[in-house]
Formats: C-alpha cells, sequence, structure tokens
C-alpha cells in the first residue's frame, strides 16, 4: 500500500470515530496531487530512456513516511542520521560494490561503483572528477579504473562534490593527500560536510567554493556549475561538454535526487525549492541544447544498462546516452512529483484540520 493511500485509510478510520465527518475529505486526498504525478510518470518512461527508478523514489513512495498530526497539523518527524554521520562505514566485500570502468565518451569515463556514478571528463590540462563515493572505493574504482584507459590518477586536477552526503565525498580526502586535487562544493554544503559525525580524518579540507554559475575551466575544457538546492541545501548540477568522434555533445548531471527532508524539516518548505531547483535546471539545460543525461546514482536512470548498451554499440548505432528527450524528461520527473507530493501533504494538512475543527465543534 502505497504511502497516499495508507494515509487516506488512516484519517477514514479517524473519521469514524470522530463522528461521521464526510468521506468527501478521503477522497479528496485520494485525488489530490494525481494530475501532476500523471505527468511525470508519462515522463518517465520512453524508447531510449528509463527513469522508472527516479519515479519509484519520488512518486510511488510518497511521504509522509514519518507523518504525524500535531494540534490539528500535519508535521514530519526529521529523517533519522543517514550514512552522512555514520563513524565511518563498514566495508562490504568488492563484489558487492565494484563496477568495470567505461569509456563513455571520447573525454568522459564511467569509473563510479554500481550504484555510485563516478565521472570522470579528460581536458587537455588533467582531470575533472565528479563525485568520490566511499573512501574503500577510490583505490579500485578511482586509480585503478583511470589507469586501465591509460590516465593518471595524479592528472586529478578538480573533484566536484554533487553534494555534502558520504557516499559523494568519503574518497575526496585521499584524492586531497595522495594527488593534491582541490576539492569543489557549495559553502552550505561545505557546512554539512564539516558537521558530519565522523573521524576528521575522512573529511576533506575545506577547499574552493562552488558559486551558481561558476565556470570551472581545465585547459581546453569548461564545466559550468549551478547551485540547485533541495537535496541538501548546497547541491550542484552541472554542464559537461562532450565528444563522441567528430559529434559534440553537453551533458546535464543533476547534482541531488531524493526528497531532502532531513536538511529541511518542513516539508512545505523544501517541496517548492526542490521544484524551482528541477525547473530552473531543465531551462538550463535546454538553454545550452543538452542532449546527455548524466545521473549520480545507477539505479535513477538504468545507466549500467546504457553502459551495455555502449559495450555492444556498432559502428554507426546511435550513442545510449544521447536523448534530449532524456534530459528534459528526468527534470520533469522530479519536478512534477515534488509538486504531487506538495499537493497531497497540503490536502492531508487541510482535511486534518477540517477534521479537528469539526471534532471540537461535536464536543461543544
Amino acid at each position: 500500500m502505497t504511502g497516499k493511500r495508507r494515509l487516506a485509510v488512516a484519517l477514514c478510520g479517524f473519521l469514524l470515530l470522530a463522528g461521521g465527518v464526510s468521506n468527501a475529505i478521503a477522497q479528496d486526498i485520494e485525488t489530490a496531487g494525481d494530475a501532476e504525478a500523471a505527468i511525470a510518470r508519462a515522463a518517465t518512461y520512453q524508447p531510449g530512456h528509463d527513469f522508472s527508478g527516479l519515479f519509484d523514489q519520488l512518486c510511488s513512495e510518497r511521504p509522509p513516511r514519518r507523518t504525524m498530526i500535531t494540534d490539528g497539523e500535519l508535521v514530519m518527524d526529521p529523517d533519522p542520521p543517514g550514512p552522512q554521520f555514520d563513524p565511518g562505514p563498514r566495508i562490504p566485500p568488492r563484489d558487492a560494490w565494484y563496477q568495470e570502468p567505461a569509456q563513455v565518451f571520447d573525454n568522459l569515463y564511467y569509473i563510479g561503483s554500481n550504484h555510485d556514478s563516478m565521472w570522470a571528463m579528460t581536458t587537455s590540462d588533467g582531470i575533472i572528477l565528479h563525485d568520490t563515493a566511499h573512501e574503500y572505493m577510490v583505490e579500485a574504482q578511482i586509480v585503478d579504473g583511470l589507469r586501465e584507459f591509460g590516465l593518471d590518477p595524479a592528472d586529478i586536477k578538480y573533484v566536484i562534490i554533487g553534494h555534502g552526503h558520504s557516499d559523494h565525498f568519503l574518497g575526496a580526502r585521499q584524492l586531497q593527500d595522495n594527488y593534491g586535487s582541490r576539492i569543489i562544493m557549495a559553502n552550505r554544503d561545505w557546512d554539512l560536510v564539516e558537521s558530519a559525525g565522523m573521524s576528521e580524518d575522512l573529511k576533506p579540507r575545506k577547499d574552493m567554493v562552488a558559486t551558481d554559475g561558476m565556470e570551472l575551466t581545465l585547459g581546453d575544457t569548461t564545466v559550468t556549475l549551478y547551485v540547485t538546492p533541495g537535496h541538501t541545501p548546497g547541491t550542484i548540477s552541472t554542464l559537461w561538454p562532450l565528444k563522441d568522434g567528430n559529434r559534440l555533445h553537453v551533458g546535464a548531471l543533476f547534482g541531488g535526487t531524493a526528497f531532502g527532508f532531513g536538511h529541511y524539516p518542513d516539508p512545505f518548505e523544501l517541496l517548492p525549492i526542490y521544484a524551482a531547483s528541477a525547473r530552473r535546471f531543465r531551462d538550463i539545460a535546454r538553454e545550452a541544447r543538452a542532449d546527455v543525461h548524466l545521473s549520480s546514482h545507477t539505479n535513477y536512470d538504468k545507466t549500467l544498462e546504457k553502459l551495455t548498451a555502449l559495450r555492444f554499440r556498432n559502428p554507426g548505432d546511435p550513442h545510449p546516452f544521447v536523448n534530449v528527450d532524456a534530459v528534459e524528461n528526468y527534470q520533469t520527473v522530479m519536478s512534477e512529483c515534488s509538486d504531487a507530493t506538495l499537493e497531497w501533504l497540503t490536502q492531508a494538512r487541510r482535511e486534518n484540520l477540517n477534521l479537528r475543527h469539526s471534532v471540537e465543534s461535536g464536543l461543544r
């Protein structure tokens, strides 16, 4: 049973106990947000892209998963401390996370795990890396992954951290210490890393601060960074210039995906921020004519399936990562699911207040 329907059932039971307030209340909750969810659903799957993992995360697993009614108001418990606050992750066996590296474009390599994406862009003056995942993955995925293609990890000049959760930054300290790589995060997520309850030697030392619209140039390549809050207050999304033979492409990578309830205790504040960031980056990507969607986790867009398609690509076949509609539709799923969730929560709060007033009236 979905979170939306669990909420509706719970409300219906309470209505009966309270003295028979109209069943229309539950019906309103059943239909609130459905139009937005339908738009998201239509954008989720098309031949050439599959965002069912994203849709299931944002639209099917409906908040409020931790909803309470306090003084007639619908409120949410904050998220429990996540992995970014662990004192240090347990190291799972290699076969639980290791993924063979792959060259995706002439100047872009996938060196991430089977879940945590890491992207390395080569330039005329070194390498720009996006995310580092966990510290135990650095040698096998990043260092050995680059060397497999004849690249030197000492050439990693910049590391962009999409957001300040441990599964994105824990490897950064090793790259700082071993290769002198510069680490880039938005200021509010540097604060998030600083507050993480873990050993200081696991945290990257504060370095470069990303600003909205910042252009990061290395040699002949410029990557553009945008601050897109919602997953965390300082999530960074990026545009990447890509090459496939004589064809030029633009990659769009949204830096954080799930709703950041743990960082925004009030969901009615968070969801409009999240939706606005998704729509803004959609417009930025559209203006830049982005035609390649890149993800920070493999499950949201079936990255591994696209890597398999790339492995068996024949000369002249279309590139499995090139899809203009995919760039647009990914952001549509994010923004419309956010709007749908806001509608569900707003209607639930409204009807809980109506219920409270009806109960109080009946007791007078």
